[in-house]
């Protein structure tokens, strides 16, 4: 079994900096995509970035320029630097992480439990 925990959440004023971190612990041979994930109230959840592990990274249109996603693969270990926040990115973020538990062995995704973070002033 694979635990992740998710910190950095949190409130943040327009134009602010969050980062947020997701580590991954238990059963894991080898990551593989690791992405992070949001919904806001009363919407569907939505990918904001991914991480791929040949090197790649994907963002959201509506985050393309302000967020970074990065990752510490020894550390099993996703971040999401999030920077000019603004009042619509208000949402519960999570991460998502595909894994090897076992050489050789099926892939399996995990999710984190959810992080708030709000922007507002």
């Amino acid at each position: 079994q694979v635990q992740l925990v998710e910190s950095g959440g949190g409130l943040v004023q327009p134009g602010g900096s969050l980062r947020l971190s997701c580590a991954a612990s238990g059963n894991i041979f080898s990551t593989y995509t690791m992405a992070w994930h949001r919904q806001a109230p009363g919407k569907k959840r939505e990918l904001v970035a991914d991480s791929t592990s040949g090197g790649s990274a994907n963002y959201a249109d509506s985050v393309k320029g302000r967020f970074t996603i990065s990752r510490d693969n020894a550390k099993a270990t996703v971040y999401l630097q999030m920077n000019s926040l603004k009042p619509e990115d208000t949402a519960v973020y999570y991460c998502n992480v595909v894994v090897r538990g076992t050489a050789g062995g099926a892939l399996n995704a995990y999710w984190g439990q959810g992080i708030q973070v709000t922007v507002s002033s």
